[in-house]
């Protein structure tokens, strides 16, 4: 279960690499704009904004996401990514930190590929971040013995879950695309008590969130919390450096 709120936490910092992302599109007039895994919609209004002439669609797979991105005003669907297929009109395509959750998506992307108009974008960005301390604790946090039996069913994403650029790149120039991939570490200012914890509390933990009773989610976090204060010490200043490495490719069929 995603939280809409949680998710907008550090909003602006997330953005990021969404618009990064999408300043490398090239399409100056494309007649149908796709959003996949528009989450609460605040990153799908800037598609309409860029294209305004374009028919917008989004969809996401989270019932509580799709109502946060209609209360924006966006005709969002929901929808599994995996289940998605392009209009003939499609001539661009954003995927936003949602195929990490997609096992094989290369598989996905060739098809998309191979579905797409000739001349469209197909724009994906993905976390390359799952061997940093945030993550390689969380899953020692869960495989621990205070935990694993209760956690056994949990899948939480491991190094690799997505491609270097380099993979990405090869992958989709097979598949007959110009492309254009990249990878940015953006150092992430945060401040506040345990801001690793509540930065990750709305994606990473997520699938840990939806297995566990409220009491030992409490819990679950009170373990974690030193464990990532430790890993991330903030300076006397009260800012806390968290790096955040993405993965980004812009491919045109």
């Amino acid at each position: 279960m995603w939280d809409p709120d949680k998710y907008l936490d550090y909003a602006d910092l997330r953005a990021r690499p969404f618009h990064d992302l999408v300043a490398r599109i090239g399409a100056t007039e494309p007649r149908r704009v796709v959003d996949l895994g528009c989450g609460p919609g605040n990153l799908t209004v800037s598609l309409r904004d860029r294209w305004p002439s374009a028919t917008l669609e989004c969809s996401d797979s989270s019932p509580e996401m799709v109502k946060a991105a209609r209360a924006r005003g966006l005709d969002a669907a929901l929808l599994d990514v995996r289940d998605w297929t392009p209009a003939p009109d499609t001539d661009v395509v954003v995927s936003n930190a949602v195929l990490q959750w997609v096992p094989d998506h290369g598989s996905l992307l060739r098809r998309w590929a191979a579905s797409l108009p000739t001349g469209a974008y197909l724009a994906i960005q993905v976390p390359g971040n799952f061997a940093a301390p945030s993550h390689v604790l969380t899953r020692e946090l869960a495989a621990s013995p205070a935990w694993a039996s209760r956690l056994a069913e949990v899948v939480l994403r491991e190094d690799d879950a997505v491609l270097s650029p380099l993979g990405y790149a090869n992958l989709l120039a097979d598949a007959g695309c110009g492309v254009d991939a990249w990878e940015t570490t953006y150092v992430q200012p945060l401040r506040g008590p345990s801001p690793v914890l509540e930065w990750i509390t709305g994606t990473a933990l997520r699938p840990i969130r939806a297995e566990l009773t409220d009491e030992e989610w409490a819990r679950f976090r009170a373990d974690l919390a030193p464990r990532l204060d430790e890993a991330y010490p903030p300076r006397p200043d009260g800012t806390t450096w968290f790096e955040f490495r993405r993965v980004f490719v812009v491919a045109q069929v």
